[in-house]
């Protein structure tokens, strides 16, 4: 955001005004008699205000937030400031317009309808990102009255509406494809108070007077229709009659603006945008570093397919079943996200798939072969139904995939925390399987402690350290939960000390219900930075994988659109990334969190800080994100979004070629 451009697009009127006091709030007090200083010297009058007629500068107030503000109902309004974005190819950049109605303009209850409007973003060498394609608006929508879920608004009628005393946000993103050319892209927003569709309707035709236009059409339609004509002179007479059918038609009154527009209506809207709305300049400086397609980092975050089957009323292995499956998959990926479906056992024992079909089946290939997945789970059928079946069943699928080249990203995820001696040595056992299969299998697993009932290490901490040496060769991927650690990063050094990487193994890390506030973690609430903090920690501490034990795990429900709750004992928002569309429109397309944005936005932040230090070296890269005071450590990161931009600038400053 460049201060400096503050408002040029709308006339320079940046007015600092402040919202009427809340009472209970910040001391409280009343609001009772507040009159919003930004309304004196209009002339908008004591009747029904007509938007068509009034600038909207005038109607409400606008301005532009990072994506990493939780923008309140009652957020206070801000100076309109020319937009600054910078984003690299394979990239999306987000930032929000906050909408707030000085005035009320609609009849209906609401305190108005507005329009946004975008153009597409320019070079001056011809090249653009286009709008609906490249650009897309989404209605931030609370969530327990928390701004949260994602809705998209129609690009055919982008309009939502607003209510008196509340701020209102939309969500903007910006998608960089790979091969855009780099460059300075330019355009414009236009936000336009607009009649509400009800509003809209009451000055519509009297049913008596549509009824004789309809008789009138209707008998233009019969004089011109086909037929066989007597005579030559019949047929004019016709088409005479029809033509003046047709001309009395069109001096109807009702069709008095577009005689004054000879009906070029389209014209005409775009010359009260230009005149009546607020335009927001918007600027995206392109540069030429592409994001690599597959994540530098492996993030596995799991689907429940018992959520999706319940809620959608879909029987398991139906070609329905298989059709969800596979979107959720796909939409997922745009996220930088390896998606795995899970369904969840008893004592912790998980299925953990990420392609719905077996290995000898066509999509197989097309998943795992898919670029943009990172890693990819194979299912270890026997947990179901440890048959012979089921085994041989098994065994084929690992000779599938061993011998494609794919097969490096793949894990078996068999058992989430375990706890106790049993547990662990039930690993070890469907481990001595899976190895007799392929040497080189991966298996991943969750702890947060050691196993109850041995004896590792004296003390707590101690015997979670030393779990490698209970689960090797067993286990490849040591994933521990965030929460051990708290805010102490040294104790990274002793968990990596037990690892041997020269056996090919891994350290990755997870969240969950913990940590809780300040540490960062995804739930609901917790500040825009917090859950983007989550992905500068795994790479400040070194993890090279990251787990999220479920992304759609609300509540059971057995129609689409039911509404959505979150699971009792569980931290709001715990577990729950999207959302289904089905709750908020007609849409079948799933909704998007904010919080799912910031994880994306923290993956692609890790691609900057990548970079950076294969210039630079990771001691370099460590000291840029302290210098900048973007992340110090578990509970000392930026809260503002500013320390965001500079990391990124000062990567973009000394590393573009």
């Amino acid at each position: 955001m460049d201060p400096s451009d503050s408002n040029s697009a709308a006339g320079g009127k940046t007015q600092n005004v402040s919202v009427p006091p809340v009472e209970g709030v910040a001391g409280g007090g009343t609001s009772y008699g507040w009159v919003d200083g930004g309304l004196r010297g209009t002339n908008i009058g004591a009747g029904v205000i007509d938007p068509t007629k009034v600038h909207s500068d005038d109607l409400l107030h606008v301005w532009s937030m990072p994506s990493t503000a939780n923008v309140s109902q009652q957020e206070a309004p801000r100076p309109l400031e020319k937009v600054n974005l910078l984003a690299a190819r394979n990239e999306r950049e987000s930032f929000q317009i906050a909408l707030r109605p000085k005035v009320s303009w609609a009849t209906s209850g609401i305190a108005g309808s507005v329009q946004i409007q975008c153009t597409d973003l320019c070079s001056s060498s011809g090249d653009r990102l286009v709008v609906g394609q490249s650009i897309t608006l989404r209605r931030v929508v609370p969530i327990l009255g928390v701004p949260d879920a994602l809705v998209p608004i129609d690009p055919l009628s982008p309009q939502i509406s607003i209510q008196p005393g509340e701020t209102a946000a939309v969500w903007v993103s910006v998608n960089v494809p790979c091969g855009q050319p780099p460059g300075l892209y330019e355009g414009e927003i236009f936000i336009t108070a607009v009649k509400t569709e009800l509003d809209s309707r009451t000055e519509s035709l009297p049913k008596s007077e549509k009824c004789r236009l309809y008789r009138e059409l209707r008998s233009c339609l019969d004089l011109t229709g086909p037929r066989d004509y007597s005579s030559p002179e019949e047929m004019v007479q016709r088409l005479t009659s029809a033509s003046t059918v047709l001309r009395r038609v069109l001096d109807n009154p009702a069709l008095q603006d577009c005689q004054e527009n000879n009906g070029f209506g389209d014209m005409m809207d775009e010359d009260v945008i230009n005149n009546i709305s607020v335009r927001l300049k918007l600027s995206l400086t392109v540069w030429d570093f592409t994001l690599p397609v597959t994540p530098s980092l492996p993030a596995v975050f799991g689907i429940s397919e018992t959520v999706i089957e319940d809620r959608f009323c879909l029987e398991h292995g139906t070609e329905g079943w298989y059709s969800a499956l596979d979107h959720h998959f796909r939409w997922l990926l745009q996220y930088r996200i390896s998606p795995f479906f899970c369904r969840w056992g008893d004592s912790m024992r998980i299925l953990a798939y990420t392609c719905p079909w077996p290995a000898d089946h066509p999509k197989a290939n097309e998943y795992y072969s898919d670029p943009r997945l990172a890693a990819y789970a194979v299912p270890y059928a026997p947990i179901l139904s440890c048959t012979d079946a089921a085994k041989n069943s098994l065994r084929r699928e690992v000779e599938i995939l061993k011998s494609k080249p794919h097969w490096s990203k793949a894990y078996f995820y068999l058992w989430d925390e375990p706890l106790n001696v049993e547990q662990y040595d039930m690993i070890c056992n469907i481990s001595n399987e899976l190895r007799s299969y392929a040497p080189d299998v991966r298996i991943l697993t969750t702890y947060y402690c050691g196993p109850s009932g041995s004896e590792l290490a004296p003390s707590t901490f101690e015997a979670f350290a030393k779990v490698p040496n209970v689960l090797r060769p067993h286990t490849q991927i040591f994933c521990t939960s965030e929460w051990v650690l708290g805010t102490r990063e040294d104790l990274v050094k002793d968990i990596v000390a037990e690892l041997r990487p020269d056996l090919g193994e891994e350290w990755w890390t997870y969240v969950c219900m913990g940590p809780s506030d300040p540490q960062p973690n995804w739930h609901l609430g917790m500040r825009g930075t917090q859950h983007r903090a989550v992905m500068w920690r795994v790479w400040k501490e070194g993890g090279t994988g990251f787990l999220y034990w479920g992304s759609n795990c609300y509540e059971k429900a057995m129609i689409p659109s039911a509404e959505i709750c979150f699971r009792r004992g569980l931290p709001p928002g715990d577990g729950v990334l999207f959302y289904p569309g089905e709750v908020f429109s007609s849409s079948h397309e799933p909704v998007a969190s904010t919080r799912l944005e910031r994880i994306l936005s923290g993956m692609q932040d890790i691609e900057y800080l990548k970079l950076y230090s294969s210039r630079y070296g990771r001691e370099e890269g460590l000291a840029l994100i302290e210098k900048t005071g973007m992340y110090l450590g578990p509970d000392r990161y930026t809260l503002d979004h500013g320390p965001v931009d500079v990391m990124r600038g000062e990567v973009y400053r000394t590393c573009r070629s």
